[in-house]
C-alpha cells in the first residue's frame, strides 16, 4: 500500500481522492499509518478506505494536509468538533492550532468618518479599529494644494498651474486627517486643496463631493454603513460609522524533514498574514 500513488477514502459517506504522499505529511499520524497498513481500524472496502467519521469536517483536514495552511470560512463555528477530528487522526499540531480560536476567527472591524464644513473648507477625520485599513486608505487618498487667483468653492480645477501633493496628517496608527476647499491668502489669491481618491482620477475641491466618493469607496471595499449621527458643538460634525468582518490571519505550518525525525517534531507554527 505504501507505494500506491492514489488513495481513495470514504469518510462518513463522502468520497475523497488524494495522493498517498499527502496523507503521509505527518508520519506519526493515523492517516500515514493507514496508508502503510499499520492501523487496523481503517478498513479497505472495494479499493477504498472506509472511515466512520464526519466527512464534511474531513474536507478541512484534507485542505490542511494539501496546503499546510489553516484557513476556515468566516461563518465557521465548529472549532471544537474539528479539533476532536484532528486529534482522532493523530494530527496534534493541527489540533493545537484549532485550540487557538482567537487567531482563526474573523474579527469585526469598525471605521468612522467624521466630516465638517467651515466656510469654504471641509475637514475629514477617519478612525479605524484596524491600522492596516487606515494605512491602505492613506495610500489611496492624495491632497493637492496650490494658489489660485479669484477661485471659490465651486470653481473648476485649473490645469495650467501645477499642484503640489501634501502628506496626510496621521495623529496615530488608527486615524488620518485631511481637508479640502479654499481659503484666502493675500489679495485675491486663494489657497486651494483638492482631494483625489484612487482608483478615481478626479481632483475634487467640493467637500460634499469628496465625502460622497469616500463613502462610496468604503462600501465597495466591503464595509456596511450601520449608523449616522450629527454632533453639534462649536462645529457641526457629521459622523458615519461602518463595519465589516475582517478575515482572520491564516496560520501555516512549515515542516522540515530530517533523517530519523518526524514532521511533527520538526514543525513550527507561523502566521502568514498580519493584522492589527
Amino acid at each position: 500500500m505504501s507505494s500506491r500513488e492514489v488513495v481513495v477514502l470514504s469518510v462518513g459517506g463522502v468520497r475523497f481522492v488524494t495522493r498517498a504522499s499527502t496523507l503521509q505529511q505527518f508520519p506519526e499520524s493515523r492517516l500515514a499509518r493507514m496508508v502503510n497498513d499499520n492501523d487496523q481500524e481503517f478498513k479497505l472496502v472495494n479499493g477504498e478506505f472506509f472511515v466512520d467519521r464526519d466527512g464534511a469536517l474531513f474536507s478541512y483536514i484534507m485542505d490542511f494536509l494539501r496546503t499546510l495552511h489553516v484557513s476556515l470560512p468566516t461563518d465557521f463555528s465548529d472549532y471544537q468538533r474539528l479539533q476532536r477530528e484532528a486529534e482522532f487522526y493523530g494530527l496534534y499540531l493541527l489540533a493545537d492550532l484549532l485550540s487557538q480560536e482567537h487567531l482563526l476567527k474573523p474579527r469585526l472591524e469598525i471605521l468612522e468618518v467624521r466630516f465638517s464644513l467651515q466656510e469654504m473648507q471641509a475637514f475629514f477625520r477617519i478612525f479605524g479599529s484596524c491600522s492596516t485599513t487606515i494605512e491602505a486608505l492613506a495610500e489611496q487618498i492624495t491632497v493637492f494644494t496650490g494658489q489660485q487667483s479669484g477661485q471659490g468653492w465651486n470653481s473648476p480645477f485649473s490645469s495650467q498651474k501645477p499642484l503640489v501633493p501634501l502628506p496626510l496628517e496621521r495623529p496615530s496608527h488608527h486615524d488620518v486627517v485631511f481637508l479640502c476647499g479654499t481659503a484666502y491668502s493675500a489679495g485675491d489669491q486663494f489657497v486651494a486643496r483638492y482631494v483625489s481618491i484612487k482608483p478615481d482620477n478626479r481632483k475634487l475641491i467640493n467637500g460634499t463631493n469628496v465625502l460622497g466618493l469616500l463613502l462610496d469607496s468604503l462600501l465597495k471595499d466591503g464595509f456596511r454603513l450601520i449608523s449616522t449621527r450629527t454632533v453639534t458643538g462649536e462645529e457641526k460634525v457629521e459622523c458615519y460609522t461602518f463595519e465589516r468582518m475582517k478575515r482572520a490571519a491564516g496560520l501555516a505550518i512549515t515542516v522540515n524533514q530530517t533523517p530519523g525525525s518526524s514532521g511533527v517534531a520538526q514543525a513550527r507554527r507561523s502566521q502568514v498574514q498580519k493584522g492589527k
